[in-house]
């Protein structure tokens, strides 16, 4: 456990432990670079390893990430149209998308995106943003002959599960859900990783947990107090102070599913992409120096993910992100982080992009994202 952490209350749930005094005076050493070993989270929780140590321990170490993580190839009409000699060249764009597959679901009619992430990297490799996609955005989904589907004007997290019907599996969700977005906002990939937040719990569990600064007040509508489902367990429900804290595995995969709060989904987004940078950091803050660690870390990691890399292997996408830091990624809030509402074809509520919003998408795009930020500044998200 991070020994910034002090003064821990002694309530029911351990959530509610906060950062003491002493514990926000005691910094952690920032990491210096280059790193022997460098963790990068990747929206929608592609976490993986850039080594620049000795060659026996990064031929090692890449061999365990290649060998744990399931390759498929999904990314269909809506790969970027690349030679594997200059793949990694320039700005490049990866479709992270998680799916929560436990029992206890928000869509009762079949498995859809959980959550909808691309992540730019700038052309200089020197910075790069995590962009969300509302899952509710009402989308044109287009037909896909390889599991009979005809096409709707629906939610766009529905093209996961139209895409995974009559045999497309995960990897045929997927495929449909990238050539949706793509048609949305003229992008196309050059790689693409599906996350199962419930395996990526492993990841967290791994670590012994991670601190997060909750900016809100979050009560669940899953946990209770002991950790245990409300619907079966009973209990009174967990509920999440505004504050810095430590979470444990469980607490913060139950914290970013929340959506049942004043900012509806956008409120989830944020956290999702705050949560992605807070495992991120905490890896590296412990991980890096402790080899039995960092191997379980990888392994965690790996069967919490399906990859396609595109034309390159993991690897290659691991050497190219190894100078990257942590610091020198941004969380933008689609549609300014405000409901943009209007109503679906069946009746229920949508959300639309903005021109701003499809503004944000197009500069993704054509790499041109240094300067909507600067003209969006409040559309950055605080970590």
């Amino acid at each position: 456990m991070p020994a910034a952490i002090r003064d821990r209350d002694q309530g029911s749930s351990r959530s509610s432990h906060q950062l003491g005094s002493a514990g926000r005076k005691r910094k952690r050493k920032k990491a210096k670079s280059p790193l022997w070993a460098k963790i990068v989270a990747v929206l929608g929780a592609l976490i993986v390893l850039a080594s620049s140590g000795a060659l026996i321990a990064a031929k090692y170490f890449l061999g365990e990430v290649e060998n744990s993580v399931q390759h498929e190839s999904m990314l269909g009409g809506a790969s970027a149209p690349v030679d594997k000699a200059h793949a990694l060249d320039g700005a490049v764009n990866i479709l992270l998308m998680g799916v929560d597959e436990r029992t206890v679901t928000d869509d009762p009619d079949g498995t859809r995106a959980d959550s909808i992430i691309i992540f730019h990297i700038n052309a200089a490799h020197t910075a790069a943003y995590f962009l969300s996609m509302p899952r509710d955005t009402l989308a044109q989904i287009p037909a896909f002959p390889k599991t009979g589907f005809k096409g709707s004007n629906e939610k766009i997290n529905a093209a996961f599960q139209h895409g995974s019907d009559n045999g497309g599996g995960r990897t045929g969700g997927f495929e449909l859900l990238a050539e949706t977005i793509s048609s949305v906002t003229g992008l196309h990939f050059n790689a693409g990783a599906i996350v199962n937040f419930a395996g990526f719990e492993a990841v967290v569990d791994a670590l012994g947990g991670v601190d997060m600064c909750i900016d809100q007040k979050v009560t669940s509508i899953h946990m209770n107090t002991n950790g245990q489902l409300l619907a079966t367990g009973g209990g009174t429900a967990m509920t999440y102070e505004k504050g810095c804290r430590h979470l444990e595995p469980w607490q913060a995969l139950d914290f970013v599913r929340q959506r049942h709060t004043s900012g509806g989904d956008y409120d989830r987004q944020r956290h999702q992409q705050q949560f992605l940078k807070a495992v991120a950091k905490e890896a590296m803050s412990q991980g890096m120096t402790n080899v039995s660690k960092l191997n379980g870390l990888l392994t965690a990691t790996g069967h919490t993910l399906t990859v396609d890399p595109g034309a390159v292997g993991l690897t290659d996408w691991i050497f190219m992100l190894k100078g990257m830091n942590i610091g020198d990624m941004q969380m933008l809030k689609t549609n300014g982080g405000q409901y943009a509402s209007l109503k679906c074809p069946d009746g229920s509520s949508c959300q639309k992009l903005t021109p701003d919003s499809l503004d944000m998408f197009h500069a993704a795009r054509d790499d041109t994202m240094a300067d909507f930020v600067q003209n969006h500044p409040t559309w950055i998200a605080k970590d």
